[in-house]
C-alpha cells in the first residue's frame, strides 16, 4: 500500500501536492490533492495469461471560460501511463528501465509532448 497522503514536491511551475485517499478497493486507488485540482488514480489487474497491468492517471480540474459563451464550467485534462508486465522475461529493473526511455522520450526535442498534442505522430 502507498502512503497516505502522497507527498510530491513542488517542481515548478507545479506546485507541492497531497494526494489523499479519497476510494479504495483490491484492485487501486482515487486520491485527490485538496487545493489545486489535481486526482490520481491507480489500478492493478493481473491475470494468469497475460501477466501484470498497472494504470496511473494524473489529471487536473479547473474553471475555464468557454470562448464561445463566456459561460464557466469545469474543464479536466489528464495524463496516462499503463504499464504491462508478462509473466516472465522482463524483471522489475528493466520495467523501471523502459518506463525511464518513455519519459526520456517524450521529453526530447524530437517526440516532446507540444508535438504529441500538436498531433504529430
Amino acid at each position: 500500500m502507498l502512503s497516505d497522503p502522497i507527498a510530491v514536491a513542488a517542481n515548478a511551475p507545479n506546485p507541492a501536492l497531497s494526494f489523499v485517499m479519497i476510494r479504495t478497493d483490491s484492485y487501486g486507488s482515487e486520491r485527490r490533492d485538496g487545493g489545486n485540482g489535481y486526482a490520481v488514480v491507480i489500478n492493478h489487474n493481473s491475470t494468469a495469461k497475460n501477466g501484470d497491468r498497472h494504470y496511473f492517471k494524473i489529471s487536473k480540474t479547473i474553471d475555464a471560460a468557454n470562448p464561445y459563451n463566456g459561460l464557466i464550467s469545469p474543464q479536466s485534462a489528464s495524463v496516462s501511463i499503463s504499464i504491462a508486465k508478462p509473466k516472465y522475461g522482463f524483471t522489475d529493473e528493466e520495467m523501471i528501465n523502459l518506463y525511464q526511455a518513455a519519459l526520456d522520450t517524450i521529453a526530447s526535442t524530437d517526440a516532446g509532448v507540444d508535438r504529441i498534442i500538436g498531433f504529430e505522430s
